[in-house]
């Protein structure tokens, strides 16, 4: 089954058609970047110009969002807009587009397909997935199913959240070496382990990318493995959720 996934991100809203079974793309990757004041009105505008007219789709989409999101509604949404909060965003394409949409959390996507593709991937056990961009995603597995919503991003750091420490915007703020950032970002491991003890964990968003630059500087206990999929995986598990 063909799929348009797309991901909408603090920094950039991207989205390709997906062929479900195999999770390649169909379509080139589109992406337009995240407006000031990222408002519901902005992004379903941006939605429809940049992706349901230009690749002229009218199925199934699958949307991961960067907040709670239960039953297709934001409860959350810390590095958009308050005005998403309360949003039902399978009502909007509905309403909007005509479309059938199925809407999740944008790590919780990201980890899907993970899960289902990545073969390095124990299919027992607890394995987490950190999502490493504008903030810090993340989703847990446990023997292969997911506990969704999990935002530790926000969990609590020298005052403030996680992701204000160890995100890849705050490496560029702050003008970060890979080896300062990687260090920041092991303590950021060391939380999480103490939290969760997971057995694995998959290191994704667009910093992974640059794994080898910084993959001997990780320090953890388990093992820590980079996403297949790296920073396609949002659009890739959010149209493997809406098959």
């Amino acid at each position: 089954m063909d799929v348009l996934g797309i991901d909408i991100g603090g920094s950039g809203v991207k989205a390709a058609i997906v062929d479900t079974k195999s999770g390649q793309f169909l379509s080139d990757k589109i992406r337009f970047k995240t407006p000031e004041s990222p408002s519901p009105k902005k992004i379903f505008t941006g939605i429809e110009d940049n992706f349901l007219s230009k690749l002229k789709w009218k199925g199934n989409v699958g949307c991961a969002f960067p907040g709670v999101v239960i039953k297709n509604k934001v409860y959350s949404a810390a590095n958009m807009t308050k005005k998403w909060v309360g949003i039902n965003i399978k009502k909007k394409f509905s309403q909007k587009f005509k479309l059938n949409c199925k809407a999740l959390n944008d790590a919780d996507a990201a980890g899907i397909s993970e899960i289902f593709l990545n073969k390095s991937i124990p299919k027992k056990g607890t394995v987490m997935v950190i999502t490493v961009g504008t903030g810090l995603g993340t989703s847990i597995f446990v023997d292969g199913k997911l506990v969704p919503n999990i935002e530790f991003g926000h969990l609590k750091m020298y005052g403030d959240c996680a992701e204000k420490y160890a995100s890849n915007l705050a490496r560029k703020k702050l003008d970060l070496s890979w080896d300062e950032w990687a260090a920041r970002f092991s303590e950021y491991l060391a939380y999480i382990e103490l939290l969760v003890s997971p057995n694995v964990i998959v290191f994704g968003g667009g910093i992974s990318k640059y794994f080898d630059e910084y993959k001997s500087n990780l320090k953890c206990d388990c093992k820590i493995i980079q996403a297949q999929n790296k920073n396609n995986a949002g659009i890739i598990g959010a149209a493997l959720s809406a098959v």
